[in-house]
């Protein structure tokens, strides 16, 4: 018989296993959040070659970014709270209601709030908080788009007013293609995007006078064209202040003394050796993905004579980069600390 065909079972069994099942899994659900909330805690996503805890949730574990997103936000917050795990075990508090809770849990309020939003709806939360917590009114749109995957595999927005994430984000700035916490991209067909963003006044008066000075080459004023030919200039910009592109390379180098400077034709040849990605790799053999926060990066660090060579300095993003200074920082106090008060620079007996 199938293991998913129930048809045998009596209508008393098949409630029974159901509510077995259900109080199982809140069970389950309370751990898999401790253990999101360890792991992120000890930054052991960093040695797996990804940048951010949600980023290994989506693409180690396979989560999809919304039970990604909800899962980190409640484990983080029954990391401070540890009564919230409790409550999820029981089934007192889903984890809808531990996302909305989480902006007002304080440690004199959390014990109330918990009370308060037992065995509570999402929508009966919400309203438990306006009338606790009210906001301003706000005037919501909403439009439609066609129908596709989120193109930023680490996008957060919700699809519904309303469901913005509390404080202590997800991090979500590792993503190729990213395009911030208030920003839509779906992918409409083979060849194009629909991106949805708001602007602030000074940046809708910069568009439409991008527009004007346009109006002999883009008579429409398409919007599209206006944007596609901003990055256009920008993106040189932003390349040469990044890794210092040129298309005409100086002959011969500055003469420079200081230590930790990188010279410009050595940061445009290891960003294009190491195609703009950070170059940490797990024991496992994969490559972190992360294209944004890139840093250069002394492979042998300068105190120890490390040079601003092309094969001694690598692209490493900030989280890898501040996790590697961090271990080599350790290292040195370690020997610091066993190293014999006599033997020490300067000091006699």
């Amino acid at each position: 018989m199938p293991r998913y065909s129930l048809a045998h079972l009596s209508d008393h069994a098949l409630l029974r296993d159901l509510a077995a099942l259900v109080a199982r899994d809140r069970t389950t659900t309370a751990e898999l959040l401790a253990h999101i909330a360890e792991v992120d805690a000890r930054k052991l996503y960093l040695p797996a070659a990804y940048p951010s805890m949600f980023l290994y949730c989506v693409r180690e574990l396979h989560l999809s970014e919304d039970a990604a997103a909800k899962r980190i936000q409640a484990a983080r917050v029954a990391r401070r709270f540890p009564a919230v795990f409790a409550a999820v075990a029981d089934g007192r508090l889903h984890l809808s209601g531990v996302v909305l809770l989480a902006p007002h849990l304080r440690e004199d309020t959390v014990d109330e709030l918990l009370a308060a939003a037992t065995y509570q709806s999402k929508a009966e939360i919400e309203q438990l908080l306006a009338e606790r917590f009210p906001r301003p009114g706000v005037l919501a749109w909403v439009e439609g788009l066609a129908p596709g995957r989120v193109e930023d595999e680490q996008q957060l927005v919700p699809e519904r007013v309303g469901e913005a994430l509390p404080p202590e984000p997800v991090p979500a700035q590792h993503a190729p293609g990213h395009v911030g916490s208030h920003s839509k991209v779906k992918p409409l067909g083979p060849q194009c995007f629909a991106v949805q963003f708001t602007l602030s006044r000074s940046a809708h008066e910069k568009l439409r006078y991008a527009q004007a000075l346009l109006g002999h080459q883009v008579p429409s004023g398409e919007i599209a064209e206006v944007f596609e030919r901003a990055l256009d200039a920008l993106i040189p910009q932003l390349e040469r202040q990044k890794f210092a592109a040129t298309s005409g390379p100086r002959p011969r180098p500055r003469p420079t003394t200081a230590p930790r400077h990188i010279p410009a034709q050595v940061k445009r040849a290891v960003w294009e050796r190491d195609q703009g990605q950070c170059t940490f790799v797990s024991e496992a053999g994969r490559r972190c993905p992360a294209r944004t926060r890139l840093e250069f990066d002394h492979i042998v660090e300068v105190a120890r004579g490390g040079e601003a060579t092309v094969s001694g300095i690598r692209l490493r993003c900030r989280s890898h980069n501040i996790e590697g200074s961090s271990r080599h920082g350790a290292v040195r106090m370690s020997l610091f600390r066993r190293e014999p008060r006599s033997a020490m620079p300067g000091r006699t007996c």
